[in-house]
């Protein structure tokens, strides 16, 4: 049973009373070193009564709180939980004060460490994303400089390499003012009814050199004259597409296939974009919408993309209060699916 400040001034005092009514009692039988003893046993007794009251209310609760902050100090956050005999209110209310206040600045610097973490490694693959083709265009067109440029042939091959390097850049530095955008929350989206599978036709069109360099077979279920209305920004959805393709192209097996679905519901179509590749490990699925994240280390940028493409589709998705569902298992295929709204009817 806790004994709060009260009841255990109650306590005392009772205590005490009892002690002075049986002297006064007494008091005409003792002698007069009968009478001190008496005074002195009584003034033991009472304190006795005081200072344990004192230890066990105040000084054990204080011992108490100093001994929960360092466990705190340990991040023994589960240990520094204590019960005491006695309930000192308001000393009970700081030690969990403190205790609140250590756990949730532990969590904030948790939060900043992992923050501070993560921004040294998005300037380290900004800074690496961006030397790459500096360095590029760089290196060509110094070689122009050096006396190349009187050579018509070398010329033309080493500007088209610069024009090419330097088109690279910036499609990294639009895909990252994107990024930024999409996080500050200042993209809007121009939602307008659309037919998704003509949408999908041309990707296909767009994609379909790249998808026979590597013998990769692109495949749209969908009837012939079928329609697939929704309602969204075609013109975001458009990246979208060609984002997940173009990663499914990259990642895929060499004579794969890569297939793009609808599935009407009651308010909403899934869309669902399935290869039969390579695949994606578990430890990996949680991690590929990050920014600049390569589950292939190896990759170069031309091989494996900028590692822009599938965090600016997850915030476009989002963006259509929706998200991006993955499943995956190696060496069977990966399969991303995503819901929109149907076309607005009337």
């Amino acid at each position: 049973m806790n004994l709060n400040s009260r009841t255990l001034a109650l306590l005392v005092s009772l205590a005490v009373a009892l002690v002075l009514t049986a002297f006064l009692a007494l008091a005409s039988y003792f002698s007069s070193r009968g009478f001190i003893a008496a005074l002195v046993i009584v003034f033991v007794c009472c304190f006795l009564l005081i200072y344990f009251s004192y230890e066990a209310l105040v000084f054990r609760e204080i011992k108490n709180v100093y001994s929960s902050f360092e466990k705190i100090k340990r991040q023994e956050f589960r240990k520094a939980e204590g019960r005491s005999l006695f309930t000192a209110d308001p000393l009970r209310k700081i030690k969990d004060d403190i205790y609140q206040i250590a756990e949730r600045k532990q969590q904030e610097i948790d939060e900043l460490k992992h923050l501070q973490v993560m921004r040294r490694e998005f300037l380290a693959d900004v800074s690496h994303e961006l030397k790459t083709p500096i360095f590029a265009a760089q290196g060509f067109i110094h070689t122009l400089l050096d006396g190349a440029v009187d050579d018509p042939t070398v010329r033309d091959k080493f500007l088209q390499k610069a024009a090419n390097s330097l088109d690279g850049l910036d499609t990294l530095v639009q895909d990252l003012i994107s990024i930024s955008q999409f996080e500050k929350g200042v993209v809007k989206m121009e939602k307008l009814d659309f037919d998704a599978v003509q949408l999908v036709r041309e990707v296909f069109e767009q994609l379909e050199q790249k998808a026979d360099s590597r013998q990769i077979s692109l495949h749209l279920e969908a009837k012939p004259n079928e329609k697939v209305m929704l309602h969204a920004d075609p013109n975001r959805i458009r990246q979208v597409f060609i984002n997940l393709v173009d990663n499914a192209i990259k990642y895929g097996r060499t004579g794969g296939n890569i297939w793009v679905s609808f599935t009407e519901g009651r308010k909403r179509y899934t869309i669902t974009v399935k290869d039969d590749g390579t695949g994606i490990a578990q430890e990996h699925i949680n991690r590929i919408f990050e920014r600049f994240y390569r589950i292939d280390k190896s990759r170069s940028r031309d091989s494996g993309g900028s590692g822009l493409g599938l965090a600016i589709s997850k915030h476009i998705i989002e963006a259509h209060r929706s998200f991006i569902a993955v499943k995956s298992e190696l060496g069977k295929g990966t399969t991303l699916r995503f819901k929109l709204l149907k076309a607005k009817v009337g």
